[in-house]
């Protein structure tokens, strides 16, 4: 088969990128070989064990903790309220294989071959990329004057470490497990560390998260990150940074069944100078993401990949290959599925001749804890380093109408921009919904907009939104309820 476009890879950016290339007019493959219960599923890491799963189970476990612990301020009691982990676990599958179907109707819709396997690349013939596709065991070439390559990563993990998704976890064992572990420890304090460490200690696990580095959630304003600590530790997750991790054993290795089910893992660990150990029932390893590049064909082609195993492109995401481009977690830049969403787009548009524009300094990043968090553009600690000159207005969720009426109060919106135009340089949010209300202000970040623009801008009353709009009267020093 001969196709304009093949893309390889069916998550969040490949099919957005076979979507729009059809859209534009090609004749477009999509291959996919990501497989879940034995069954060739299309959406990625993303949807299958990602971001989708994860945020059902928080609000499945976010349910729970309000009707446990909250809802007796509204009036509203309940004696012993039970969770169903099997029923929860259902609904959340369901939602995966919802979406997943969605995507299937897309490729019809949209007249999108939809092919399964393992893709790689095979050669160059007459100028059409040659790729190889391995459909367990069954192998069959398409052909492709262009090729989007969309592979996204997998779970890093810890060389002294073995996952087998029953006592040591990965981000996908971490979202199947099947009863509420007692003792649960997790390592890494990044998203997918504590929005899991969040799941869990709502639904009863006593949750430890060991994080080497010494600052928590390094990647965030250092004020958002404090807050969010804060709450956290007070939810009763115990977080130790700074931890160097030694050796892990386990009794997996243990002939019977029931007492690898019931596996006591020891975790060395060092921390200040000490020597510590740490016994749970269950670990999640969350340190990080590799590119999937290996199996790809690289070398047989030459597609250069640096020294991490991401594939280099330009700033076009453009490869050394012409006329193969690479999006997505497999390079440089976030790995956010929203990120490569948008490249897909642009990708495919740069594909028909057409310009379009990406600036990364406007990617949103959300953690779905309780507290939210969010932000987009410059933190603070990043504008000092550089010294640019700024001033901030910081407004706090406390006294906010909508936000009381919730009953969730905590945070703030903190709006930076610069002393000489006004220009708004970044906006970081830790509080309720936050993740909804950071695209007001990546709008205006587009836009170049300024402080004093959203300032002037009519904000619903009572709304959340009304934080953000009293962060940018405070960069003025003219906040009204502050």
């Amino acid at each position: 088969m001969d196709f304009d476009v093949v893309v390889i890879g069916g998550g969040p950016g490949g099919y957005v990128a076979a979507i729009r290339a059809s859209q534009l007019g090609f004749k477009v493959a999509c291959v996919d070989g990501y497989i879940k219960g034995g069954k060739y599923s299309l959406g990625g890491t993303c949807l299958n064990v990602g971001c989708i799963p994860s945020k059902a189970l928080l609000q499945s476990s976010e349910n729970y903790a309000q009707l446990s612990h909250d809802f007796g301020e509204h009036g509203i009691t309940c004696t012993n309220p039970q969770i169903d982990i099997a029923k929860m676990l259902a609904r959340k599958n369901n939602i995966v294989n919802k979406n997943a179907s969605g995507i299937s109707f897309l490729f019809k819709k949209n007249k999108i071959t939809e092919l399964h396997g393992w893709a790689s690349f095979a050669g160059n013939n007459d100028g059409k990329w040659q790729i190889s596709i391995d459909d367990k065991g069954s192998l069959s070439t398409v052909s492709a004057a262009n090729v989007i390559i969309a592979t996204g990563s997998s779970p890093r993990s810890l060389p002294q470490l073995k996952i087998d998704n029953k006592n040591i976890l990965d981000n996908e064992g971490a979202l199947d497990l099947p009863s509420v572990p007692k003792e649960l420890c997790i390592i890494g304090a990044g998203v997918i560390g504590l929005e899991m460490g969040s799941v869990w200690k709502r639904l009863g696990s006593n949750v430890t998260v060991l994080e080497a580095m010494d600052k928590f959630l390094g990647a965030a304003d250092e004020q958002v990150s404090k807050e969010l600590y804060k709450n956290l530790v007070k939810q009763g997750l115990v977080i130790k940074n700074g931890v160097k991790i030694g050796d892990i054993s386990d009794n997996n290795n243990e002939k019977s069944e029931q007492k690898a089910q019931n596996a006591q893992i020891t975790i060395n660990y060092e921390e200040n100078g000490q020597q510590n150990k740490l016994v749970c029932d269950k670990l999640i390893v969350a340190v990080g993401r590799v590119p999937n590049t290996n199996g790809l064909g690289a070398d047989i082609v030459g597609l250069k990949l640096d020294e991490r195993g991401f594939i280099a492109v330009d700033d076009e995401c453009r490869t050394n290959l012409a006329n193969v481009w690479a999006i997505g977690d497999c390079v440089r830049g976030p790995m956010l599925a929203h990120k490569a969403s948008e490249e897909g787009i642009i990708v495919a548009e740069r594909v028909a001749g057409q310009h379009p524009h990406f600036d990364f300094n406007t990617v949103p990043w959300v953690i779905y804890t309780n507290p939210e968090v969010a932000w987009v553009g410059k933190t603070e600690q990043q504008l000092k380093d550089s010294s640019i000159a700024y001033k901030k207005g910081v407004a706090s969720f406390m006294a906010n109408g909508r936000a009381l009426g919730l009953g969730n109060n905590i945070g703030f919106v903190k709006m930076l921009a610069c002393s000489e135009t006004d220009r708004i340089l970044g906006v970081h949010m830790v509080g309720p919904f936050v993740s909804e209300l950071i695209s007001e202000v990546v709008v205006a970040m587009e836009f170049m907009a300024s402080s004093e623009d959203l300032a002037r801008i009519i904000h619903a009353h009572p709304s959340l939104s009304e934080v953000t709009h009293e962060a940018a009267l405070a960069c003025d020093n003219r906040q009204l309820h502050g």
